[in-house]
């Protein structure tokens, strides 16, 4: 598995590159967000871990500009950025997942783990009122127009629709859509919600994704 870690402190790439070689995992490096970018968009890689208090380019222009070409690549932000609405900007940003510094090595190595893990190859379709999504191809569609989703919120509305009917808890939907299985602020999911909502042109009469109070969201036909 081959990584490309764009981070500039030295003593924090030297660190991650011999754990993460010791892993056998294959490293390369960039010190700044051009290389980075330029490296990430040509030299084929599992995942990314990616600062963004960077050089020449944020990490978040590194994310945002990889998204356009790369889909699915995992990305893993591991920066000293630690406010709740810097972690939304990550995310929305088009990351996988969000780490704070200072950071555990085993916590980093298991969540590396996770985004690796290999992808299901089933090809199924759900429907919810006039939404199709299509796990095999990633593609969301209502009434025949392709919505364009970010990995999460293509994530958030699959879990949502597999559960359809059924009350999603908003701690089962950060466990289940963000893997973080400790107390954490749950209002990323808020904001999900409403970019999945405005992308899918949800009007008054379509109140497919409905806000239980106080618990979490559902998904229902009308």
């Amino acid at each position: 598995m081959k990584i490309l870690i764009v981070e500039d402190e030295p003593g924090i790439y030297n660190f991650l590159k011999q754990g993460l070689e010791e892993e056998f995992y294959d490293i390369d490096i960039a010190d700044e967000g051009l290389k980075g970018l330029k490296l990430a968009l040509t030299g084929d890689y599992d995942l990314l871990l990616l600062d963004w208090m960077i050089p020449n380019l944020s990490g978040i222009e590194v994310c945002l500009q990889f998204r356009k070409e790369f889909k699915h690549t995992p990305i893993i932000f591991l920066t000293a950025k630690d406010t709740v609405n810097e972690t939304i900007i990550g995310l929305q940003s088009g990351a996988n997942d969000y780490i704070k510094k200072p950071f555990n090595f085993d916590e980093l190595l298991e969540r590396i783990k996770v985004q690796l893990r290999p992808k299901s190859k089933e090809h199924v379709i759900f429907k919810l009122g006039e939404i199709t999504l299509d796990i095999s191809t990633y593609q969301v569609f209502k009434s025949n127009e392709e919505i364009n989703l970010t990995q999460k919120e293509f994530a958030l509305l699959e879990f949502l629709i597999r559960n359809k009917g059924t009350v999603c808890h908003r701690t089962h939907i950060i466990e289940s859509v963000w893997d973080i299985h400790f107390e954490y602020n749950t209002g990323v999911i808020d904001v999900y919600i409403n970019a999945l909502r405005k992308k899918l042109k949800l009007g008054e009469n379509e109140n497919y994704i409905q806000t239980i109070r106080g618990v979490g969201y559902i998904a229902k036909e009308l």
